[in-house]
């Protein structure tokens, strides 16, 4: 290798590496439509990544590593034990038998096969063919009568009646440089061996073809069938090796003179550097190939997770929107002004001691008011604790709507009711919102009384204030930050809007019209800040619930970004 190409190879690997880590990384944590076509994606991807296209790239001269593969009871195992030329492999009619997988090699080759260079999610293990397999090991076995240059692993069952057998024979296959593909005349049209063939022509994988168990008189009709089914699948140059039908030697191995051609092949497979080579890049080249579109279908996937993790964040964000428009539209509608507010106004301007000192010119705003109110004297602090718990109620009321009505939308979204259902708290307001609601109230009713006090500017106005006291014009500025009265009827409008007259004619005389228009907008914007923030808190549970599952922002691109370099260093 000259010196333009190892600083190549060197670029290629560092380029694929960068895509492994971040297919690695990447999180499809939402159960949208693409999940599980996306998570197998990304499995597949890393597997072949780390059990094939890394190490092969990294160890370009390494021997070259033959899967044998097939369905249940094809001789897999047979096969290999008569290549080898003595049991290696556990054979018999009990299924599955090949349970963890075989590799067997030369001894000269152990190098190359006893770390994690290939396969690194497998452990090592030693041991003959009688030994309890164990799951996720591969069993190694030294042979001399394999030529060195090349491995054997037989691999478990493509159809095993266990899953994660037919899982792990998937892998094994993937990591190949080539599939000794191992099939019966009674099998060999089967679905099963067919969808990875076709995998295996997508990502232009060497194959070749052992048609085992053939009656000699069969041969001649069922071989050009099988080499017609393999060039309409896209594989016109796999080999095809026949095993007729045959009693088997007292070790129980193929007679030799039944899979000649097949050993004779192999021999002169490992024995041929270019040979093996060309089997190598051609296995190599169609993998790296293969990235490209694959993560394609990652990216697809992990698109669909941003759109549905999107959705459901501008769902909570909409509701909480919505239960902030609900505020204001309170604050203004004449819904602050009714029950428990009205009923405690008329109570404190009934008394009529409170207007004792009101100048002339109010009078008549007062008797309007106070001809139609019968009742008992009662301290201001009732009509500002009514205020309080009025807007008290108006905050929590739509929080408590936005809560329920986000965690309704959330359960017809993609992925959303897999949220909810881990975090049922999420369909009810936060558990302290009523204390944290009543906090923000109270800090609120102080500010305005502090607006009050900011805005005795001289002192005939401080000695007008001071006869009212803060508080009382402080109730007075809130009744008009509330004045509109569209939600009201019949007799609560005339009282409601006799109210906010009222109140707005007393304020007017003490601080004169455009500053109480300007007290009124800053005490109602106050208000509405302090409730965007606390409804930005509660919409916040949301958005964290979200992303706890991962970070999905950016990974999409990123990835498209690495295969991209991929391309080109391959190119």
């Amino acid at each position: 290798m000259t010196t333009s190409e190892a600083t190549q190879t060197s670029e290629l690997v560092e380029a694929v590496t960068g895509l492994r880590d971040l297919v690695a990384a990447t999180v499809l944590p939402l159960s949208t439509p693409g999940q599980p076509h996306g998570e197998s994606v990304r499995r597949e991807l890393l597997q072949q990544l780390d059990d094939y296209v890394l190490p092969r790239l990294r160890s370009i001269d390494a021997p070259l590593l033959a899967v044998v593969g097939g369905s249940t009871g094809a001789g897999k195992s047979t096969l290999v034990n008569s290549i080898v030329g003595a049991v290696v492999s556990r054979s018999g009619v009990l299924r599955p038998t090949t349970t963890s997988p075989v590799l067997v090699h030369h001894p000269d080759d152990k190098r190359w096969f006893a770390d994690q260079r290939i396969l690194p999610s497998l452990a090592r293990v030693t041991g003959g063919a009688g030994e309890e397999s164990q799951p996720g090991t591969v069993r190694l076995v030294e042979s001399a009568s394999l030529p060195p240059g090349m491995a054997l692993l037989d691999a478990p069952d493509i159809d095993s009646v266990v899953q994660a057998n037919r899982e792990l024979a998937t892998q094994l296959l993937a990591a190949a440089d080539l599939w000794l593909f191992v099939t019966t005349a009674a099998r060999y049209a089967d679905a099963v061996p067919w969808d990875l063939l076709r995998t295996a022509a997508e990502r232009g994988t060497a194959v070749a073809i052992v048609l085992d168990r053939i009656a000699p008189e069969s041969v001649d009709e069922i071989r050009p069938h099988l080499a017609g089914m393999l060039r309409e699948q896209g594989l016109p140059t796999a080999p095809i090796f026949t095993v007729p039908e045959s009693t088997l030697t007292d070790d129980g191995f193929l007679k030799p003179e039944s899979m000649g051609r097949l050993r004779a092949w192999l021999d002169a497979l490992a024995s041929d550097a270019r040979a093996r080579a060309v089997v190598v890049n051609q296995t190599l080249k169609g993998a790296m190939g293969s990235l490209s579109g694959r993560t394609t279908s990652l990216v697809e996937a992990s698109a669909e997770q941003d759109r549905a993790a999107e959705a459901l964040v501008a769902a909570a964000e909409g509701n909480y929107d919505h239960a902030t428009q609900g505020v204001r539209d309170g604050m203004t509608d004449g819904t602050l002004l009714r029950g428990e507010v009205l009923a405690r106004w008329q109570e404190f301007v009934g008394t009529g001691e409170f207007f004792r000192q009101v100048e002339s010119t109010l009078s008549k705003w007062r008797d309007r008011v106070t001809a139609a109110i019968k009742g008992q004297p009662a301290p201001s602090e009732d009509l500002g604790e009514a205020l309080q718990s009025g807007v008290a109620n108006l905050l929590v009321s739509h929080a408590s709507a936005a809560a329920a009505d986000t965690a309704r939308e959330w359960r017809r979204l993609p992925g959303g009711q897999a949220i909810v259902t881990a975090h049922p708290e999420l369909a009810k307001p936060s558990a302290d919102l009523t204390p944290r609601v009543e906090a923000l109230v109270r800090e609120w009713q102080g500010e305005v009384f502090d607006i009050v006090r900011s805005e005795g500017g001289n002192r005939r106005t401080n000695a007008r204030i001071a006869a009212y006291g803060v508080n009382a014009i402080g109730l007075f500025l809130m009744l008009v930050s509330f004045a509109a009265t569209g939600g009201l009827t019949g007799a609560e409008f005339g009282i409601a809007g006799g109210t906010s007259v009222l109140a707005q004619r007393v304020l007017e005389a003490i601080f004169g019209d455009q500053a109480v228009r300007e007290m009124a907008a800053k005490a109602r914007q106050s208000l509405l800040t302090r409730v965007t923030d606390l409804y930005a808190v509660e919409q916040g549970r949301y958005a964290a619930a979200v992303a706890s599952l991962g970070d999905t922002a950016g990974q999409s691109a990123a990835l498209d970004s690495a295969a991209a370099r991929v391309r080109e260093g391959a190119a």
